[in-house]
């Protein structure tokens, strides 16, 4: 299926690894223009390599986007981009027995998304053309007890793609979220090894993958995905295709919530 956004230019913020890696390797693969984000020097060279190396366009840019100066960084460094995706994002610690960190897991997880479209969305306008796509977390529908601000914050996801939607009507932008389940990052699959092994499990990964899916955090399909295959859903919402799919949020969690 041809996507239509080769030549596009994508910013994946927080894609100097994990989630946000497999996300700008799969866009690089369909012909786009990655920007790969990182909050410190140095943080993006890996990826970058990678995806060049793999025959993608890469290019860096390394900014902290949690102050002013750094969103302006960011801004003056691009100065246009098709593709948005607000893939940064993570816990602080919050809990009900203190109201540290509640604001931190907000500016992470929220308001920090807002600052970077604000930021893109009035060229998007001019080309009227454009994909805004925020990733949040399986865990809006089973949170843990963990960090409840951070399941808040990303619960609010829900509203702010549905209100961009309509902010955007009829500019040929579109809004969506993605919420996936456990992804094999190397972070997560580390510790799974730990966890099975604890438990005198066999320690390959194929093994612990069957037995986290099946057992420690189940799914329906008793499988969980790499980063990438993670990118290739939101890959195929930044293309033409998926046009009408505009204020959705999609779970990408293999069932989990069923399982």
């Amino acid at each position: 299926m041809d996507l239509g956004i080769s030549g596009k230019i994508a910013l994946i913020t927080g894609s100097y690894r994990g989630t946000g890696a497999g996300i700008a390797t799969s866009l690089a693969r369909e012909g786009v223009e990655v920007v790969i984000h990182g909050f410190n020097s140095g943080e993006t060279a890996n990826v970058v390599q990678q995806i060049t190396a793999d025959g993608g366009i890469a290019r860096p840019v390394e900014t902290d986007l949690f102050t002013e100066s750094g969103i302006r960084a960011l801004k003056d460094q691009l100065g246009q981009i098709d593709i948005l995706i607000n893939n940064y994002g993570k816990p602080a610690e919050s809990s009900w027995s203190s109201y540290d960190n509640w604001s931190e897991e907000w500016e992470r997880n929220v308001l920090l998304g807002v600052k970077v479209v604000q930021n893109f969305i009035d060229g998007m306008k001019e080309r009227n053309w454009g994909r805004v796509i925020f990733v949040g977390t399986v865990g809006v529908d089973k949170p843990s007890n963990h960090s409840p601000g951070y399941y808040a914050a990303k619960a609010s996801l829900h509203a702010i793609v549905r209100t961009l939607a309509m902010e955007v009507r009829g500019t040929g932008i579109t809004a969506n979220l993605v919420n996936p389940g456990m992804i094999a990052t190397e972070e997560v699959k580390e510790m799974l090894t730990r966890a099975a092994k604890k438990r005198n499990l066999a320690t390959d990964w194929e093994s612990v993958e069957k037995w986290a899916a099946t057992d420690y955090v189940p799914n329906l399909t008793t499988r969980i995905p790499n980063p990438v295959d993670i990118g290739r859903i939101v890959t195929f919402l930044s293309g033409e295709p998926a046009w009408y799919i505009n204020g959705a949020s999609i779970a990408v969690d293999g069932g989990s919530v069923d399982a």
